[in-house]
C-alpha cells in the first residue's frame, strides 16, 4: 500500500513538474494605440520581435501579446486594462502610448492636457507594479520626420516625452527612449529634411524600416529582464 502511494505520489508530482514546464512562457504585452495595433499586422514590430525571440532560440520562452487600439490615448488605456491588460495575466508589460495625446490637439482638436497625461501614465504603471507585472516604457517616436524641428508638434511632443523619461529615471523602470532612437536615425538617414517616408508612411505609423528598428529596440530592452 505505501508503494502504491509513493508511486501515485510520484505520478502527481512529475505531472506538476512537466504542467510548470509547458507554461514558463513569459507573456510580453504591448499596451498602446494605432502603431502598436498595427505591429501585429505581417512585418509590424510585434511580429517582427517573435521572429527574433525564435531566431534566437527563445520561442519556448516568450509570448507576445498585442493590445493596441487606434486612436487611444492615455486614459483610453487605463480604462481598459482590467478587461485588455490584466485580464490576460502578462509577465512584462510594454507601454507605448502619447503620440495621440500630441497629435489630436490640432488633428482633432482634442488631446491630452500634459499634468492629466502624467497623472493617467502613472496611474498605468502603478497598478501593473501592484499586479507584480514588470513594465517596459517607451516614448513616442515622431510626429513628422523633419530633423531641424520644425514639425508643428515637436516641441508638444518633446515635452510630454521629457515626462516620460523622467519618470523611469526616478522609478528606475526600463525605457526605450524612441524619440531620441529616431531623431538620431533621421539625422543619419535624413538629408533633405523630409517630414515621411524614413521610418513612416505618414509621419506617424511605421514603414518597414521603422518597424524593424522598434523591434531591435525594444527586444535589446526586454530581453534584459530577469
Amino acid at each position: 500500500m505505501a508503494s502504491k502511494l509513493i508511486l501515485v505520489a510520484l505520478f502527481v508530482v512529475s505531472m506538476l513538474i512537466m504542467s510548470f514546464r509547458f507554461d514558463k512562457k513569459k507573456k510580453i504585452l504591448f499596451f498602446g494605440d494605432s502603431i502598436t495595433q498595427m505591429g501585429e499586422n505581417r512585418g509590424g514590430y510585434i511580429k517582427l520581435i517573435d521572429s527574433i525571440i525564435k531566431s534566437e532560440g527563445l520561442g519556448d520562452k516568450y509570448q507576445t501579446i498585442g493590445a493596441g487600439i487606434g486612436g487611444n490615448k492615455v486614459y483610453d488605456l487605463y480604462l481598459r486594462m482590467e478587461e485588455d491588460v490584466l485580464a490576460k495575466s502578462p509577465d512584462i508589460v510594454v507601454i507605448f502610448v502619447g503620440v495621440n495625446d500630441v497629435w489630436h490637439k490640432t488633428s482633432l482638436g482634442t488631446g491630452t492636457d500634459y499634468d492629466k497625461f502624467g497623472k493617467f501614465y502613472e496611474a498605468i504603471v502603478r497598478k501593473l507594479q501592484a499586479a507584480n507585472i514588470k513594465v517596459v516604457l517607451v516614448t513616442p517616436a515622431v510626429i513628422g520626420e523633419k530633423t531641424d524641428f520644425s514639425n508643428q508638434q515637436d516641441g508638444d511632443l518633446n515635452q510630454y516625452c521629457h515626462w516620460i523619461r523622467n519618470f523611469a529615471m526616478n522609478n528606475d523602470l526600463p525605457l526605450v527612449d524612441l524619440r531620441k532612437i529616431f531623431l538620431d536615425y533621421n539625422l543619419a538617414h535624413n538629408p533633405n529634411n523630409e517630414e515621411k517616408g524614413i521610418l513612416t508612411i505618414d509621419k506617424v505609423h511605421l514603414n518597414a524600416k521603422g518597424n524593424e528598428l522598434v523591434a531591435e529596440e525594444m527586444w535589446q530592452v526586454i530581453k534584459k529582464l530577469k
